[in-house]
Parts: C-alpha cells; sequence; structure tokens
C-alpha cells in the first residue's frame, strides 16, 4: 500500500525543519514504507516574485497566475525547490525521482473558475491523476518527488494548489494514508488547542468557524475530499510528530470519514 505525504511551503523555508521532515522520510523508506511525497513552494515563488518586481496576487488564498507569474512558479516549483529536495533526499541514503504533476499526465486539471469574481489566470483544479509513471518510478525503486504543476487543455501548464494535488493522487492511487508534514503541530480548536481526531463531518463544521484560518484551511479541506474519496486517513502533523506520523500514523491532528 501507498502512503501519499505533503510537505508544505512553510516548512521548506526553515532548514531544521525542513532536515527533520526530510529525516522522517527517509527513515520511513528505509524502513520498508513505499510513499509519494509532493511539495509546494510557495514562500520560495513569493521571493523571486518580490527579486523580479512582479506583484503579488491573491483571491480566496490561491495565487493569481497571470503569464509572468506562471513562469516563475514552474521553474521554481519544478526546478529550485524539487532539485533541492532531490539533492537533500539523496544526501540521506534515497534514490529519489523529481517530477512535476505534468509528467505523464500525472496531474491533469482544468482552469480554476473565478473566484469572487476574479479570473485566477494559470490556475488549475486538479480533475484526474494519472498513477502510470508514478508506479513505473516506485517499480525501479525510487522515491518520487511531485511538484504541484499540472498539465491542461492544449499543452497548457497550471499552477496547482499543492495540498489539493496531495490528496487527489492519493484517492487515485487509493493510498491509505495521506500525511500532511506542517510547521504547525496539527489543527487546533477555538481555544488553541491541538485536535487530536476530527472526522469529515466535524472537519467541515471547523472549516466553517473561525478557528480554522490561513494555510490550514486548504489543508482542512483537502484532507475531507481525500476522506470523502475513498482515503482510509489523514493525518496533519508538524515537527514533533513528523516521524511517528509517517512511521506510526500517530501524532498531530488523525481524520477519518466516520
Amino acid at each position: 500500500m501507498i502512503d501519499i505525504v505533503k510537505m508544505g511551503g512553510s516548512l521548506l523555508e526553515n532548514r531544521e525543519l525542513r532536515g527533520s521532515a526530510l529525516e522522517a522520510v527517509a527513515t520511513s523508506w528505509t524502513s520498508g514504507k513505499k510513499s509519494i511525497v509532493v511539495h509546494g513552494g510557495g514562500k520560495r515563488i513569493d521571493a523571486m516574485l518580490a527579486a523580479l518586481d512582479i506583484p503579488k496576487k491573491v483571491q480566496g488564498g490561491l495565487r493569481v497566475t497571470d503569464a509572468e507569474t506562471l513562469d516563475v512558479v514552474v521553474s521554481i516549483l519544478s526546478g529550485l525547490v524539487n532539485k533541492t529536495l532531490v539533492a537533500e533526499l539523496r544526501a540521506r541514503g534515497i534514490r529519489v525521482s523529481g517530477l512535476s504533476g505534468a509528467d505523464g499526465d500525472t496531474l491533469w486539471a482544468e482552469f480554476h473558475e473565478a473566484v469572487e469574481g476574479v479570473d485566477l489566470g494559470f490556475v488549475g483544479r486538479v480533475v484526474r491523476c494519472d498513477p502510470t509513471l508514478l508506479s513505473a518510478v516506485l517499480g525501479a525503486g525510487f522515491l518520487p518527488l511531485v511538484a504541484s504543476v499540472a498539465l491542461g487543455r492544449e499543452g497548457t501548464l497550471l499552477n496547482v494548489n499543492a495540498d489539493s494535488a496531495a490528496s487527489a493522487l492519493a484517492a487515485a492511487l487509493g493510498a491509505k494514508k495521506l500525511v500532511f508534514l506542517t510547521d504547525v503541530e496539527g489543527v487546533r480548536d477555538a481555544d488553541g488547542n491541538v485536535i487530536e481526531k476530527l472526522d469529515a463531518r466535524s472537519a467541515r463544521a471547523l472549516l466553517a468557524s473561525p478557528a480554522v484560518t490561513g494555510g490550514m484551511k486548504p489543508k482542512l479541506r483537502s484532507a475531507v475530499e481525500a476522506l470523502e474519496a475513498g482515503v482510509t486517513e489523514v493525518i496533519i502533523a508538524g515537527p514533533s510528530m513528523h516521524r511517528s506520523a509517517l512511521l506510526e500514523g500517530k501524532g498531530g491532528t488523525h481524520l477519518v470519514a466516520a
């Protein structure tokens, strides 16, 4: 059985936290657990946009992506971030194949609908996954590392949310477990306490409340979508629980369908 692991953009920007997460991924892989890692890289994209004097625009939590911004997104995610992670995992003894969701039709997306009347540009919503390439990579003994760039109609590249991409892959591959490795310890309630267990209904209610904000919203939404698509369990785990979440399925916030 294959697990899907998603590493977040904020986590990747902290060298110590990134190293801890990669160590957990490496330990899990060498223990015999087969997994596919999906990554974002929003902070690195922000930095490059600022260096190039390209304005950052966000609508409804999604990056408005014009043609100029898309060039930066693709080059940073599929290039710099992906290959840096490949090198750092290889340094830990793991054979890795870095690719993007556009390779092999792994992630196929439609243009995202407008949000509050705003056209998001080259932003995609994943509607289909083809696991053929990933299965071949796994079969050859390599850990697949997937950047969240998708293929759209007529060969268009699209920027897709990495949480949604991980959820879609988990559903398509019939994964038993989807693990979000984050820089926070889990989903918190209105009092700021980490919630140890949630079912899909409770998670939806929490999403409708003011308790969940920022980057946790797309994560929790993607977790619910994965559960409703047949994934058995989803874990959202912070730095202190990365290892136990991958190896033992413990720690952080544990989500189940019911």
